[in-house]
Formats: structure tokens, C-alpha cells, sequence
């Protein structure tokens, strides 16, 4: 079994360690017996998408950002085809941001998106970092993370995370964050998301598994400590909910 990765950008868009989410997505592939090739597309590289099972993009600084979207007239076509195909997309941090119709800059400048989603995102002045935990509907524990994001996205009917007991939603304090449309997910979450939350991960790879059309084994691999580090995480930040 084999099967290839495509990671956008690492050189631009890795601010929080967002490569540990690949590393760790090839390690549980690994224990499953699968072979995983990983593209790396450096900025100024023309992405090789036809071949990708998944493409993975992680956050960067807002001029990094924008320097991605320069590329939207090119890349759009290619990343909305594989969405298309059933191939999996995650993009974390202001990743995010780039799959919708456009982002609007401190300056109000107006940069097209990749347009897979008609959402839009709005630099504003105020930058909200913090610790995070969403509420999910496709698993059943929630997220534990971290976002540091200084805008606002609007238009998103089908969040990833319909509300949050901790952080900054896609528009609101609490509210619905991220998106998700098929096997496309994003979210503002930034850094190893997957490292974090174990369920988050294995759902990845299950929808993995159904895009190559390869049975799924009984059990799911877990590596050591990754379950009890995010159950004592959860449990930190849902005391400071609680006080």
C-alpha cells in the first residue's frame, strides 16, 4: 500500500512546527504497513497535485500568506480538481483562510483565494492568541490547541467545529470554527494538531484509507504517550473553563 503526500509550502508556511503533522500522519501509516511518499512544494515550485492522496498546508505569517495567494489563479484550479477527486485536504492556521473566495489585508487590499469555498477573511487590528477547545461533530472528543489569528472569516455554513468552550471562533468569542466540505478540512488551529489530538488523526486516516479504497484494520495504531499527553492537556484547559 502506498500513497503520497503533498506538503504546500513547508519553507513559508510552518510558523508553529506545522511539519510535525506529517511526520506524525507517516508514522501512524507506517505502523498500518503503508508506504507514504511526502512532495515537499517549496514557494516558487509549481505543486505537483495530480498524484496527491493529501495536500497539507500550515500557517504563516500574513505576509507569507500573502505571497501563497499569489498563486491562487495558478494553483485553484489543481486544488479544487483534487478536492474533486477525493483526495484530502487539511490546512491549518491562516492555511485556512486561502481556501475561501478571498482575504482582505490590513491595508484593504482584496487577495483572491483559492476558491473551493465562498467564505471570506478580514485582517482586523486585533490579534487574539490563546489556547483553544472545539467541539466536534465528525469525532466525539473534543480539540485541544493553539491559534494565534488577527482577523475574522465570515460566510462558513459548515464549520469543522460548530462552537468552542475556549478560544476565538471564525467571527465570534466561542463560536463555530473552521470548515469542512467532504474530505477538505481546515481549521485556524495552528502548530501539530495532529500530534495533539489523536482522534482528529486517526479520522484523517480513515478518510485516507476510504479515498484509496483500502480495508481498514480493526484497531487503529497508537504510539506511546500520545493519548495520555492529550488527556492531560484536555484536562488542564477544561479546569481554567471551569474556574
Amino acid at each position: 500500500m502506498e500513497l503520497t503526500i503533498l506538503h504546500l509550502y513547508p519553507d513559508a508556511m510552518s510558523l508553529y512546527g506545522e511539519y510535525a503533522n506529517v511526520a506524525i500522519l507517516c508514522r501512524h501509516l507506517a505502523a498500518m504497513g503503508v508506504q507514504t511518499s511526502v512532495q515537499a512544494a517549496a514557494s516558487g515550485d509549481a505543486p505537483d497535485f495530480g498524484a496527491a492522496d493529501l495536500i497539507y498546508m500550515g500557517a504563516g505569517t500574513e505576509r507569507k500568506q500573502k505571497g501563497v495567494l499569489a498563486t491562487a489563479d495558478r494553483d485553484g484550479p489543481f486544488l479544487r480538481s483534487a478536492a474533486d477527486r477525493g483526495a484530502v485536504l487539511l490546512f491549518t492556521g491562516n492555511a485556512m483562510e486561502t481556501l475561501g473566495a478571498s482575504v482582505t489585508d490590513a491595508k484593504g487590499t482584496v487577495w483572491p483565494g483559492f476558491a473551493l469555498a465562498d467564505f471570506t477573511s478580514v485582517e482586523t487590528d486585533r490579534r487574539t492568541p490563546g489556547d483553544v477547545v472545539a467541539l466536534p461533530t465528525l469525532w466525539e472528543t473534543p480539540v485541544v490547541g493553539f491559534m494565534n489569528k488577527c482577523s475574522t472569516t465570515s460566510g462558513i455554513t459548515t464549520p469543522l467545529f460548530p462552537s468552542l468552550q475556549l478560544g476565538f471562533g471564525n467571527d465570534a468569542e466561542g463560536g463555530a470554527e473552521g470548515y469542512v466540505s467532504g474530505n477538505v478540512f481546515a481549521t485556524h488551529i495552528t502548530g501539530p494538531v495532529l500530534v495533539k489530538n489523536p482522534d482528529f488523526l486517526d479520522l484523517i486516516v480513515r478518510r485516507l484509507f476510504h479515498h484509496k479504497g483500502w480495508p481498514l484494520p480493526e484497531q487503529l495504531p497508537v504510539l506511546p504517550h500520545e493519548r495520555e499527553a492529550y488527556t492531560v492537556t484536555l484536562r488542564e484547559l477544561q479546569a481554567r473553563i471551569g474556574k
